[in-house]
């Protein structure tokens, strides 16, 4: 009971946050939505090419080649 309680104090928490946020951005919310979404995707583009880099790297390394 403890928990859920918690968790939902939390949850209300993480909204007043974001409302607050909200208003203090005013009209330059979409502008500041749009740059943290393109850093992120930015950001798991590169860790993914990263990740595939170096699958195919150990996979011809283990046939000698490179």
């Amino acid at each position: 009971m403890l928990t859920i309680l918690l968790r939902f104090a939390g949850l209300g928490l993480v909204l007043v946050v974001a409302l607050l946020i909200a208003v203090f951005v005013g009209d330059q919310g979409p502008w500041y939505f749009a740059w943290l979404v393109g850093t992120v995707m930015i950001v798991l583009i590169a860790v993914a090419g990263a990740i595939l880099f170096d699958t195919q790297a150990d996979g011809q390394d283990s046939k000698g080649e490179y």
